[in-house]
This record gives structure tokens, sequence and C-alpha cells, in this order.
């Protein structure tokens, strides 16, 4: 994920002055362990988060839009849609452990491709439907697998995309966390197997986030 950690720091200090200096937070937001052992502070304003909220009204037009048949004759484009469209059918019915495993490992055999190669720019956002035509980076992954899970039934409220620094690899990173009961699991372009957060401490969260709000990470518990 091209993101300098540096300036995620910055972001995450600046963040801290502007919630102190926002009052009103969604009411109840659900409660969940504290993800890596972290503190969180949650807001319902993601104004700042232009990136997201792009995809996001992206995702909403191609949903309403539909999507083009695979045909004999359709563009690569499609067919790579409606292969997505014919996995998330696939694993419908199917119990929730098993949904995260095969979303994980499916979504994982995409290529790593540059957000510079794709789009062009270093930090685009992509929507599923991007994802699957173009394949993508860290971040990409962890919204196709956040969408397919939404697209099988699954509440926003136990998902989250996850920005972090890597602390293994000393670059920023992004995950899909998804909690089941008291458990936050991890589904991870760089982990093959999904896993409880638990076990990894490698990982610092800067920032979390749904279709509800957003969650500021601090310190340690």
């Amino acid at each position: 994920m091209t993101i300098e950690p540096g300036k995620l720091l910055r972001w995450a200090v600046a963040s801290l002055f502007m919630l102190a200096a926002t009052p009103v937070l969604a009411a109840n937001p659900p409660t969940y362990p504290r993800l890596f052992g972290t503190h969180e502070t949650f807001s319902a304003d993601t104004h700042l988060f232009t990136h997201w909220m792009g995809m996001l009204e992206r995702n909403f037009d191609e949903e309403k839009r539909g999507d083009v048949p695979c045909v004999q004759g359709a563009s690569r484009a499609a067919c790579a849609v409606q292969e997505w469209l014919a996995f998330i059918d696939q694993e419908r019915g199917r119990d929730p452990m098993t949904q995260l495993k095969e979303v994980n490992a499916h979504l994982n055999l995409h290529r790593y491709v540059l957000d510079i190669i794709n789009y062009g720019t270093e930090n685009y956002w992509a929507t599923p439907r991007e994802f699957a035509i173009h394949d993508g980076d860290c971040k990409d992954y962890a919204i196709a697998k956040y969408f397919t899970l939404r697209k099988l039934g699954w509440s926003e409220a136990d998902l989250r995309v996850v920005v972090l620094q890597d602390l293994n690899l000393n670059e920023a990173h992004a995950i899909t966390v998804v909690y089941v009961g008291a458990t936050a699991y991890l589904l991870d372009n760089l982990i093959s197997e999904v896993v409880p957060a638990e076990i990894v401490h490698h990982y610092r969260p800067y920032y979390s986030i749904n279709e509800a709000g957003w969650w500021l990470h601090t310190g340690r518990t």
C-alpha cells in the first residue's frame, strides 16, 4: 500500500484533535474486543475519508446500473465481474467460517497490482468490480472481501476495512476484519489462512472503517 508511515502518523494525530472537537458521535456503536489491543474512538463523521466515500458512491452506482452478462463475445470485464458474482452465489448458505475462509482464499488469487499501474495514481480505492477486472493492491483486496461478505448477507456492524502499519515490513497495509461473536478474524492478502487478530502481533492499526463510521486506534491496552 503506497502510503508513507509518516503521513499516516501525522494524519492520526490530526484526527485526535478532530475527534476532540467533535462532541456528537454515533449513538451506541457496536462493542467488540479492542483490535490488536488498541484504544478505539468511534465517529460517524467520515467526510475526511474522500477515497472511501468516493469508492462507496461508485460502488452504489455500479450496483444500481447492473452488470452485463458474460456471453459469447462479451468483454473480459463483463466476464470477470460475472465470475465474481457466480462465486458469491456459490457461497450462499454456507456456514460463516467456511464463507470467511473461501472468500479470503478466492480473492487472494488475484494479482497484486499497484494503483499507479492500474489507475495512474498512487492512492485509488477500487470498487469490487474494478478489482475483479483489474486486480489491485492490499486495500483493494480488503474492500473486495468486505463487499463480497456484504453481498452474502453479513452486517456492516461485523465488518471493517483496517489501515495499519506492518511492523515486520515497515510499511502501510490494509486488511479486512470480521467479527464472529467475540473474536476478530483477519482476511489478509499476506496471510493465506483466516486467523484471529489476537495471534497477530506485528500489526499496528491507524484506523478502521465501514459504512457506518470509523474508529481511530491509539496506544495499546
